[in-house]
């Protein structure tokens, strides 16, 4: 479908997201979407997004009007979410998303 010269949309996803200076107020839609490949840090943190019932950090940072996410500081992976209906997920500091789990993880590019 792509020819050697344009790039899959999505592989773009393996850079640093720019969207996480995104301020939790704007109303910020996604332009694409893909399911990751492989496992990665920030395929890791989307998996725990999206177990909490968001689609990214940007989603979550609208919807819960918040700055920041609480992240482990050894591995920088997202420790703990606030559901939709005022529950709470915490993580573990290790890796949760495991390699069978891994292309049910949606990658939106912004």
């Amino acid at each position: 479908m792509y020819t050697q010269n344009r790039e899959h949309p999505c592989a773009e996803y393996r850079k640093k997201s720019e969207t996480s200076g995104v301020m939790a107020g704007a109303d910020i839609k996604p332009k694409s979407i893909c399911h990751a490949k492989k496992w990665s840090d920030e395929v890791e943190n989307l998996y725990r997004f999206q177990q909490a019932g968001y689609r990214d950090e940007v989603e979550y940072k609208q919807v819960k009007q918040v700055d920041t996410v609480e992240c482990w500081p050894e591995t920088g992976f997202v420790k703990k979410l606030q559901r939709r209906d005022n529950t709470f997920y915490y993580y573990n500091k290790e890796r949760e998303c495991e390699d069978r789990e891994v292309h049910k993880v949606k990658v939106y590019v912004y």
